[in-house]
């Protein structure tokens, strides 16, 4: 019987504890679902136009929200619903989260704080305008699977390491959010990583190794601003590849093999510093179905693709043919002599062409054609020597000295019969040295491990300097002799050396300025700051800033003691500009244009000068705005160039601008409206030469000046000429501070012009620098057809330039029917210049905006081909006008030292006879930017 109460007892007890547990477990329950209300309750207050039944009690029934049995929420899910607002921080104590889908919306401000929610599985969070990020965002995240953040303006930010703890991670996505730093390399610890795609970032370094093995089939690291650099052969190991976007980096080198890459269907390479032969292996790729190679440094035979891929192989490439086929042997074998050496990239700008005796640098032929020097001296190239020497039976001379070559010398070197001279001093060889005939002069000194079995290749990783790459840090091995100083020696002579350079700077900085600003004014430095500022202050503080009688000038805008007025941004007196133009004249009328008239104004010394007056019924908002644009702009940047503002006039209601006057017009009248002029049509030569100068300058205004700037209308009646046809962009009323592009507003949709406005532009508004990049491709459009941007009188598919053009740019035969008959292309050379500078117009004129180059890819694409056809006229920013070099060493300097007196880089002194004066204003810094 007391064992029977004793049982009973302890099953009361243990139920009794049972049902405590129970209804503890209910509690936490209830509260943890009484939190997940709470903070989706937050969540709605926080953002708008949230769906409508988000105004009752229970989340779980909320549009958009799942909940599981328990009511805890598992899911968000706002896609594309024009939200806006923000999210609150709470939200990461949503527990059971699994998916998080918000993207396509207006949300701003921090993105989510995902930290530890360790159920979220998925993010996606892209086109979105999130501005801040967590410091401890992605951090214990142990399952999460996905998540996608493109597309917002998110603070510089690096990928961060503790992304490697979400090991089921299977894709990654942050294209245009302002990524910096390398590409950790963490990609051992993501085993289920599919889908990288991080474009359009300024992401840095090269590929990390950890590439190598994974199971990555998409890769799209396209488009950084500085470039991605070093090798691509990690691609090689990665056998899962299927998409591979690397365009418009910095990478160098060959072309891996990809031979493993059996799934690859898309592989652009375009863009790049690549270099050497395209391995005959990609071609017979079972999937492939597009790839890009032009604008690259290629050599070798053109690639032969199988029926049914799109190619893009281009102009810049320096294949041995214009078509498919076998190169010349020796040219085969030089090549392959230069890919053991990781095909230096200087050598492409020389060896092209199916002779490699036709001016190939390093190179020596016969009379008979034959290879018989090559010289490699000196190069600080890196890698092996290659058996393909012993191909070039012709050979009497190989010169290998002063490199980083590793490795041992090929035996087979031996069998050269007219060899005289083998040097490989100077270099990190090793082995033994085969027995050369006794008439070889073999140089061998200077190689420290030579006659032993050290393996030195151990430190070749990658294809050594790519001469002058940005990137060559990861490219020739190291010497195991050039590393004797230990860390405290060398940091010790790093700090002498600042200390050094500092002192230096320090005492010749004053010399310097000195000199500086000698070169600028000339002799009249000191005369000239000891009467400017009462002058400048008395015409300031005159009544309404007007011009009157004992007023420090005189009427023609000149200081008493000579020097001309006018600087940058000063405001002129009404009465000097009237008097200047004949007030105002028709006659002197130089164009018209959405702003108002320009007039012509002369000086008493004959200079002239371009007045640009505001239309008075333009004399608004919209007309204020874009004289106050166009004075904003001009008074922050300086550059050869863009179009100097001399002075200004606020006069009442009146809006005046005053320029640089430029002789020759505007390009549009030297495209269209030569005859009517009486002036010869442009040359090929001259059209290629305004084509870099207005490259440059908008390059200029996009990211080389201290602000950045997006024109908006660049349009050949926008680019003026001067009498050495060298060409300058004018009329910045239109131009937007880069650090507003993105946005939208109905002001940006009206402005520009019709034919040169990006499809993207005219159909939102929406402002970057990718429009100025359109509008330039259809003005080099124009160069090369001689035809407007617009012409209504042609039929309705030839009347858009750009639309037409893009459509003959497939073949070399459709350009050839496009060029301006004005054109002489008979020379080949010229032809394929055409060809070249057509192929850009299309790039820039893309249909989508992150297809088209940055500015600065086509100062670079422009360059070496003025420099090519360099104008035979003398240029007023020549250096060396006078010096003859057939002068002694002595009269050269003699007649340099005499130029130096009146210019500095193109700019005349400041003075009387100055024909663009410039003087910066008292207490400013005065400061050229040359730019390229």
């Amino acid at each position: 019987m007391e064992e029977d109460d004793d049982k009973h007892h302890t099953t009361t007890t243990t139920m009794a504890v049972i049902a405590v547990v129970f209804f503890l477990f209910l509690s936490t329950l209830s509260l943890a679902t009484a939190d997940d209300a709470a903070i989706m309750k937050k969540l709605s207050t926080t953002l708008d136009l949230t769906p409508p039944n988000w105004s009752s009690d229970n989340p779980c029934k909320w549009q958009g929200v799942s909940c599981d049995s328990s009511n805890r929420v598992i899911s968000i899910s706002l896609a594309s619903r024009s939200i806006s607002g923000t999210i609150p921080s709470e939200i990461n104590q949503l527990s059971s989260l699994q998916s998080l889908s918000l993207q396509n919306n207006h949300l701003t401000g921090t993105i989510p704080p995902l930290a530890n929610m360790t159920q979220l599985q998925e993010v996606f969070l892209d086109g979105n305008s999130f501005s801040i990020l967590p410091s401890n965002f992605l951090v214990g995240l142990p399952n999460l699977q996905t998540v996608s953040i493109n597309d917002n303006p998110l603070p510089t930010w690096s990928i961060p390491r503790g992304l490697s703890e979400s090991s089921s991670l299977q894709e990654f996505r942050a294209s245009n959010t302002n990524l910096v730093g390398s590409i950790p390399d963490m990609f051992a610890a993501l085993p289920s990583l599919k889908d990288l795609r991080l474009s359009y970032n300024n992401l840095t370094g090269s590929l990390p190794d950890s590439f190598a093995g994974s199971g990555i089939q998409f890769v799209c690291i396209n488009n950084q601003k500085q470039g991605l650099s070093g090798v691509l052969d990690v691609l090689g190991k990665m056998p899962s590849l299927a998409q591979l976007w690397v365009q418009q980096n910095a990478f160098f080198g060959p072309i891996p093999d990809l031979s493993n890459c059996t799934s690859l269907f898309d592989l652009q390479l375009r863009d790049n510093q690549l270099t050497g032969v395209v391995p005959p292996s990609l071609s017979k790729l079972p999937h492939l179905m597009n790839v890009s190679m032009q604008n690259n440094k290629l050599q070798g035979p053109m690639p032969a693709f199988e029926r049914g891929v799109q190619v893009s192989l281009g102009f810049t490439n320096s294949f041995c043919k214009d078509t498919p086929g076998p190169c010349d042997p020796q040219v085969t074998a030089l090549l392959d002599i230069v890919g053991s050496l990781g095909y230096p990239s200087d050598l492409s700008d020389s060896w092209k062409g199916n002779d490699a005796c036709k001016n190939w640098a390093h190179i020596t032929c016969d009379s008979k054609g034959n290879v018989v020097v090559v010289n490699f001296a000196k190069q600080n190239w890196g890698g092996l020597i290659s058996l393909s020497f012993a191909n070039l039976t012709s050979l009497t001379s190989i010169i290998l000295n002063g490199n980083d070559l590793v490795g041992t010398i090929p035996s087979v070197l031996t069998n050269l019969k007219m060899l005289q001279k083998f040097d490989v001093s100077n270099n990190n060889l090793t082995g033994k040295v085969p027995n050369f005939s006794q008439t070889v002069e073999v140089i061998t000194n200077g190689n420290p491990f030579l006659g032993t079995n050290v393996d030195t290749t151990k430190s070749l990783k990658s294809p050594p300097d790519m001469t002058n790459s940005p990137s060559n840090t990861n490219g020739s091995p190291s010497h195991p002799l050039k590393s004797r100083l230990s860390s405290y020696e060398v940091a010790g002579i790093v700090v002498a050396a600042m200390v050094l350079v500092l002192a230096a700077g320090v005492l010749l900085y004053p010399r310097f300025k000195r000199w500086l600003f000698m070169k600028v004014y000339g002799s009249n430095k000191y005369n000239f700051y000891k009467g400017r500022k009462s002058k400048v202050e008395a015409l300031k503080t005159s009544p309404n800033g007007k011009y009157s009688k004992g007023s420090p000038i005189d009427k023609s805008g000149m200081l008493s003691n000579g020097q001309i007025l006018f600087y940058h941004g000063d405001n002129i007196p009404i009465e000097v500009l009237r008097e200047v133009t004949d007030n105002f004249s028709d006659s002197n009328i130089l164009g018209r244009g959405g702003f108002g008239i320009v007039y012509k104004g002369v000086l008493q010394d004959g200079t002239g000068i371009a007045v640009k007056r505001m239309e008075s019924n333009l004399q608004g908002s919209k007309g204020k705005r874009e004289f106050e644009a166009e004075i904003t702009v001009l008074t922050k940047v300086r550059h050869r160039h863009l179009v100097a503002l001399l002075g200004y006039c606020v006069n009442g209601n009146e809006r005046i601008v005053v320029y640089e006057y430029m002789p020759q017009g505007t390009l549009g009248q030297h495209l269209f409206e030569y005859d009517q002029a009486g002036r010869s049509p442009l040359t090929w030569k001259q059209r290629l030469v305004i084509a870099l100068d207005v490259a440059r300058g908008v390059e200029y205004l996009h990211s080389l000046a201290q602000q950045s700037f997006i024109h908006r209308d660049l349009k050949p009646s926008n680019v003026l000429l001067g009498d050495n046809m060298r060409a300058k962009v004018s009329d910045f009323g239109l131009v937007k501070s880069a650090s507003d592009q993105g946005k939208y507003s109905l002001e940006t949709r009206l402005a520009g012009t019709f034919g040169y406005l990006a499809p993207e532009y005219a159909a939102t508004g929406r402002v970057t620098t990718k429009v100025d990049l359109f509008a330039f491709g259809v003005v080099l459009m124009e160069l090369i057809t001689g035809r407007k941007a617009l012409d209504e009188s042609l039929p309705e598919e030839q009347a858009q330039l750009s639309t037409w053009f893009r459509r003959v740019l497939i073949t070399k035969e459709g350009i050839r029917k496009a060029i301006d008959p004005k054109l002489k292309t008979d020379d080949e050379e010229i032809f394929e210049s055409i060809c070249k500078v057509a192929e850009l117009s299309g790039h820039c004129t893309t249909r989508e905006p992150q297809q088209r180059p940055d500015m600065s890819h086509t100062v670079n694409v422009l360059s070496p081909l003025v420099e090519q056809w360099r104008p035979a006229e003398s240029e007023g920013d020549n250096d060396y006008v006078g010096i003859n070099i057939d002068m002694s060493l002595p009269q050269a300097l003699q007649r340099w030292q005499a130029g130096e007196t009146t210019t500095m880089s193109g700019y005349s002194s400041v003075n009387y006879h100055s024909s663009a004066p410039t003087t910066p204003p008292m207490g400013e810094s005065f400061t050229y930017f040359e730019g390229r």
